[in-house]
């Protein structure tokens, strides 16, 4: 789950990390009451899901509350890159003599968290790693022996931070930061730009903080910051009945039963020249009431022209999952046509009782690529 810029301070700011402060708007009135409240120079900030706030114009400075109040209109309502501006973060302007850059996140690959500093901060993580590799210092952490002090150090080295003012405040700073990572089960907490105002004192100035989905029921306090207008209508669809689901661009409604046989018919779909409107995880089963609840899901999205069942019985019979799907297509009338590749266990007899029993828009299929071919097809004839 991605937090929004203020609510990453708002976690940062309980452990210590030091922050600017700031208020939370949702309109230009609510604007230019935060800028009376911190007087001075005011950043008007865009709260959104992605990034590139600044170069979208969703960012912006502001002289005076009356100047906070213009900016916001401005702001509000703004689309970036398929996000619109519904929440203002107002926060008092700080000077900066130096930006770094400084993140900790969850290596997949070594399976340890990952320490990256950079005295190139204020850009892309990316452009440096490419353009100044040696400028980015990483460290992993062993989760087994913990943080330790010296490796702060080593990274202040590496990264070529030598005033020793700073160094003090970073190595602090990046103790805290891990502290916060594995407390709220995050997987990545970035600080980009890290700065350093002109009296030496070193403050975090934005965030991005995402905490790992599976570990919210151990936090009911991040899980409630969670903004579901922030997602499309139909992955709030399936949160409420607890369907796994994705969004996509795709034309290809998708349905599978494991997270990785979806993966791989996301790919085949593309590989037959199609695109995959969704990601949608079925599970283990296939009872007719999970089907239903998917099929609800997926046939709201406009953009859905066809749709791809894809079932490997393993566990779950083909018979079964055939019997599943065809109850559920009895309760609910669904115009799009419909792809079904069963494969596995007693796979026959449902491809059977599918071909026996099927509305006319249902074909059924052997294999995973004729499955993909034949819903990218019926996609292109009904577009």
């Amino acid at each position: 789950m991605d937090l929004y810029e203020y609510q990453g301070k708002e976690l940062f700011k309980r452990f210590g990390i030091p922050v600017s402060e700031g208020r939370l708007a949702t309109s230009p009135a609510e604007a230019r009451r935060a800028g009376e409240e911190l007087g001075g120079q005011v950043v008007v900030k865009a709260q959104v899901l992605t990034g590139g706030r600044g170069k979208a114009g969703g960012i912006k400075l502001a002289e005076s509350p009356e100047e906070a109040e213009e900016r916001a209109g401005e702001i509000l309502g703004l689309d970036i890159r398929g996000h619109v501006v519904r929440k203002l973060w107002i926060e008092r302007a700080s000077e900066i003599a130096k930006e770094y850059y400084l993140s900790v996140t969850f290596d997949r690959g070594e399976k340890k968290p990952l320490f990256m500093l950079t005295t190139q901060g204020g850009v892309d993580i990316e452009e440096v790693a490419e353009q100044s590799p040696d400028a980015l210092a990483r460290l992993h952490i062993d989760p087994l022996a913990g943080f330790q002090p010296f490796q702060a150090r080593w990274l202040c080295f590496a990264a070529g931070i030598t005033d020793r003012g700073e160094q003090k405040q970073v190595i602090a700073l990046v103790a805290k930061l891990y502290e916060v990572f594995v407390a709220c089960d995050a997987v990545l907490c970035e600080v980009n730009p890290l700065i350093v105002t002109p009296e030496g004192e070193v403050r975090v100035l934005d965030s991005k903080f995402t905490v790992d989905d599976n570990a919210l029921y151990r936090h009911p306090e991040v899980a409630e910051m969670r903004d579901l207008d922030a997602y499309p209508a139909e992955e709030r669809a399936a949160r409420e009945k607890g369907v796994t689901y994705v969004k996509l661009d795709g034309e290809v409604g998708i349905l599978g039963n494991g997270a990785g046989l979806v993966m791989s018919t996301l790919d085949v779909v593309a590989q037959a020249g199609g695109r995959a409107a969704n990601f949608c995880d079925l599970g283990g089963g296939g009872d007719a009431e999970g089907v239903v609840d998917a099929l609800e899901v997926i046939t709201a999205d406009p953009q859905v022209r066809s749709i791809l069942f894809n079932i490997f019985g393993g566990i779950t019979r083909g018979d079964e999952v055939a019997r599943g799907i065809l109850e559920a297509l009895g309760r609910m009338e669904i115009r799009q046509p419909i792809v079904v590749r069963l494969d596995g266990t007693n796979a026959e007899e449902g491809r059977r009782m599918l071909a026996e029993a099927a509305p006319a828009n249902l074909h059924v299929e052997e294999t995973m690529l004729s499955a993909a071919e034949r819903a990218v097809e019926l996609a292109g004839s009904a577009a």
